[in-house]
């Protein structure tokens, strides 16, 4: 019998006009605390996202969505929170902000291959 991996994960969205709370779903984390294992994929679809706001300022926006996956990976360079322990890290991730990019409510799971498991969601939910 194949064993089965306990999971987490969370939605990325870009709000961006945080007022008005429409988003924008442009990725995924995905972490397991028994195996260490954090994984953040995102796509940021500039045409939708212009189709919410035409002010929107998508560099910025880029360059956060670049932060959340060096600090999934804990790349040295990326400041103290990069350096935490993997769930540490994902708290911090999922952590409810105000932001113009926010993370949905965590939601559990159970998968025998958390790699694909984050390929699915990620092609279901975001893509």
């Amino acid at each position: 019998m194949q064993e089965k991996y306990l999971y987490e994960y969370a939605i990325i969205r870009v709000l961006p006009q945080v007022e008005r709370e429409e988003f924008l779903n442009v990725g995924i984390i995905l972490f397991c605390k028994k195996e260490k294992f954090i994984s953040v994929r995102y796509l940021l679809n500039e045409e939708k996202l212009k189709l919410f706001s035409k002010d929107a300022d998508v560099e910025q926006i880029k360059q956060n969505l670049h932060s959340f996956e060096k600090i999934a990976q804990g790349t040295e360079n990326c400041g103290p929170i990069a350096l935490l322990d993997v769930p540490e890290r994902f708290r911090w991730l999922t952590a409810v902000r105000s932001s113009v990019i926010q993370t949905s409510k965590t939601h559990p799971g159970l998968c025998n291959d958390l790699a694909k498991t984050a390929n699915r969601l990620f092609e279901e939910l975001v893509l």
